[in-house]
């Protein structure tokens, strides 16, 4: 979790091992997140976890004052918290403290401590190991950059980055999850600041010594829940759709902003095809504000490859959308200008 979150791969043996900055499904707009997952024989398939719970491992090594009964205190808790959600059906166990590595192929999904001071932007990483016929994660570990000072304490510590934070974001990914732009960030000398955060899977940390993203957002859960569904959620839920145009042609990469002005929910969504698509699940049903801004608040490769249109300006539907349980808004056309 970093402004770069860079995701290595691996190779393997009639599994690919991938990486997430690759595989982002461009192809697949009916979505009320960033997905990820593989292209393979021409099929798009979604990285998901076919086989629940899953079990984890963590490497049985130290960095700093974090020894490993410690580190899988705090991701533990950071799991704790993806499966309290009660519109999803995930869950996950602790295997046990391990020698293996994050990173290596032997079939254990390991978190832990890696030293990679080559990667003086990446706080923590997360990578797969998955069956191309199908898309379902065989393996996924995540390393946490130990050239980095990590606290685990329970109010945070200066001038440490909080491993239950960073844990959060990469486990949405072990999920599954790509990124969300729902954030705002400031240029500065080094790069870019996070002013705010909408989701716990905004590509760019808070500064060392916060604890400010704990907690899942609506976006976070709209996510997790739309790939592994709970009871009723699809039923419960509906979606809003449309298309972004800009002189008449579709729009690449616009972020498009589900906003309940009852609650305050933002879900967001992107356009990911050359006509401009979108599509937002999850929605509880309601009247909804729906915006679309540029992608230029992040690194755009942290989000889709590919060359985005970000010349254009902000613009809002015209009235209110209302979104209907286990239906669809029904297509609405949002036209932006150039800047």
């Amino acid at each position: 979790m970093s402004a770069v979150d860079r995701h290595p791969g691996r190779p393997g043996f009639l599994v690919a091992a991938i990486s997430i900055a690759l595989c982002l499904i461009g192809s697949t707009p009916g979505l009320a997140f960033l997905p990820l997952g593989i292209s393979f024989g021409g099929n798009v398939m979604l990285l998901r976890w076919d086989h629940l719970p899953v079990r984890y491992f963590v490497t049985n090594r130290s960095a700093g004052s974090v020894d490993p009964a410690a580190f899988q205190d705090a991701v533990g808790r950071a799991f704790d918290t993806w499966t309290a959600v009660p519109t999803a059906s995930t869950s996950y166990v602790f295997g046990g403290y391990t020698d293996a590595l994050p990173g290596e192929d032997d079939g254990l999904t390991t978190l832990g401590f890696a030293d990679r001071p080559d990667l003086d932007r990446v706080l923590a990483s997360t990578s797969f190991l998955v069956d191309v016929s199908t898309g379902a994660i065989l393996e996924s570990d995540i390393f946490f950059n130990s050239v980095f000072d990590w606290s685990t304490s329970a109010t945070g510590q200066a001038g440490r980055y909080d491993l239950q934070t960073v844990a959060l974001h990469e486990i949405g990914h072990l999920n599954g999850l790509g990124h969300s732009a729902l954030g705002e960030t400031e240029v500065t000398g080094s790069g870019r600041r996070v002013i705010a955060s909408g989701a716990v899977m905004f590509p760019i940390a808070f500064g060392a010594g916060t604890t400010f993203n704990r907690a899942l957002h609506e976006d976070d859960v709209a996510g997790l829940s739309t790939l592994y569904p709970e009871g009723g959620f699809n039923d419960d839920t509906g979606s809003l759709s449309g298309h972004v145009t800009k002189n008449g042609r579709g729009v690449f990469g616009a972020h498009v902003v589900a906003f309940n002005p009852s609650t305050g929910a933002m879900i967001s969504a992107f356009s990911l095809n050359d006509e401009g698509r979108f599509a937002i699940l999850g929605l509880p049903p309601g009247p909804y504000v729906v915006r679309v801004e540029p992608l230029d608040d992040a690194d755009a490769d942290s989000f889709v490859d590919g060359a985005l249109d970000v010349d254009f300006r902000i613009a809002y539907y015209r009235r209110l959308v209302a979104v209907p349980a286990g239906g669809d808004s029904g297509a609405i056309e949002i036209a932006v200008a150039p800047k």
